[in-house]
């Protein structure tokens, strides 16, 4: 990919991210050196094959789906949550949402997880 067009996507990112929420957090090494909101090629660089990657929220989504990365919003804690019979799973879903979680991760008997039919 070419510097100009590097640089285009480079004001496009900054554009999105200057106008997106950040979260107030510390976002710095463990030695204290700032971590910058986004890395890629210095400006003036090309990059053979940039735009297999792109920047932050934007086609292909490799490097995420928000221009802000985790600076916006944390990633989803999920818990494993089947387990029981119906019933129990579904109070442990209500549980784990009722006490602040953001996601859940159903887990299947082994040979479900296997795309196996378990009464087989």
């Amino acid at each position: 990919m070419d510097a100009e067009a590097i640089e285009e996507g480079r004001r496009r990112w900054q554009a999105r991210y200057d106008r997106a929420r950040k979260r107030d957090a510390d976002f710095t090494t463990l030695s204290g050196d700032p971590v910058e909101p986004v890395y890629g090629p210095r400006p003036g660089d090309t990059y053979e094959g940039f735009e297999r990657i792109g920047w932050p929220g934007e086609y292909p989504y490799t490097r995420g789906l928000h221009p802000t990365g985790y600076r916006g919003r944390t990633w989803t804690i999920r818990q494993f949550a089947g387990f029981g019979n119906a019933e129990q799973t579904n109070e442990r879903y209500k549980m784990i949402l009722a006490n602040g979680g953001g996601g859940l991760s159903v887990a299947f008997d082994m040979p479900t997880l296997m795309g196996r039919d378990s009464d087989d």
